[in-house]
């Protein structure tokens, strides 16, 4: 990978390395990328494509970086972490392009990276959840490369905001129910017709041959049960799934690091992970 923009050395955080790259994109735009990576694991390693939250419209690299290098060291794996396009400025399908784009060039890179393009997992939370599910249905759609597993937490996938819980939480703490409507304003800010799947992964229609998945929900979030839908449509359609609603919590109190529920579910993901990415036999 390279060195870090701006010319500094490589960050170090324990035994992870990290460094930026920008990468190949659509239309000959670049998607920044910073890759983390453990320093005396060897390779090949697994890697996962690590998706940040915002509505669509907000988050970067930074508000990444120590769930980057959790992943990194405890996994262990190559985490590279997305600085995708946000709207409205870029509205869909610009971040889902860029996902995709530093998807193929991570499998193109693998033998450079270290990393074993068969053991490659996505990772998103939120609006990143989101763009994690869209983008499992768009590269099955394309025929590849494969997605060996997808970590949804929170996701973001339904665009009409009509479920039982986008309508009654609308004064929960850093989401609620006018977020949600905003946050899809736009992000399909200029589109017309139908909105596809590949922008609202609920309203696919065949969820058949995706990767597995492991989902995570919180009981006080206007997202939960978009969240527990979409886990639903995978199992239906015969896709392995492991689903944990955390209660007592809200969208994203996950960063509220020292709660007693917050370290059961970032231990029981990077264990989720861990196994997914190393199986053994």
């Amino acid at each position: 990978m390279a060195e870090l923009a701006s010319g500094a050395a490589p960050a170090a955080a324990g035994e992870v390395t990290a460094t930026d790259q920008e990468v190949p994109g659509v239309a000959g735009v670049p998607v920044p990328v910073r890759g983390f990576r453990p320093s005396e694991a060897p390779a090949p390693l697994p890697a996962v494509l690590l998706l940040h939250g915002g509505g669509f419209v907000m988050g970067g690299l930074e508000s990444l970086t120590a769930q980057a290098v959790d992943l990194c060291a405890h996994v262990p794996a190559v985490v590279c972490a997305v600085d995708y396009r946000l709207a409205p400025e870029h509205p869909y399908p610009a971040a889902l392009r860029d996902c995709e784009s530093a998807l193929r060039w991570v499998v193109s890179e693998a033998e450079s990276l270290g990393v074993d393009a068969a053991r490659i997992g996505v990772y998103g939370m939120s609006a990143g959840g989101g763009l994690a599910a869209a983008l499992t249905l768009l590269v099955r759609g394309r025929g590849g490369p494969p997605v060996c597993f997808q970590v949804l937490d929170a996701p973001e996938v339904d665009d009409r905001v009509e479920t039982f819980s986008a309508r009654t939480f609308d004064e929960t703490p850093l989401w609620n129910h006018a977020d949600a409507v905003q946050s899809w304003r736009h992000y399909l800010r200029g589109w017309s017709g139908e909105v596809p799947a590949y922008a609202a992964p609920a309203r696919a229609n065949d969820m058949s041959g995706l990767p597995p998945a492991y989902v995570s929900v919180y009981e006080n979030d206007p997202l939960r049960d978009e969240g527990l839908a979409y886990a639903s449509g995978l199992l239906c359609a015969g896709v392995s799934v492991e689903l944990h609603l955390f209660p007592g919590t809200f969208h994203r109190s996950a960063v509220l690091t020292g709660a007693a529920v917050s370290r059961r579910q970032a231990a029981e993901t990077l264990d989720t992970l861990r196994r997914a990415l190393h199986p053994v036999g």
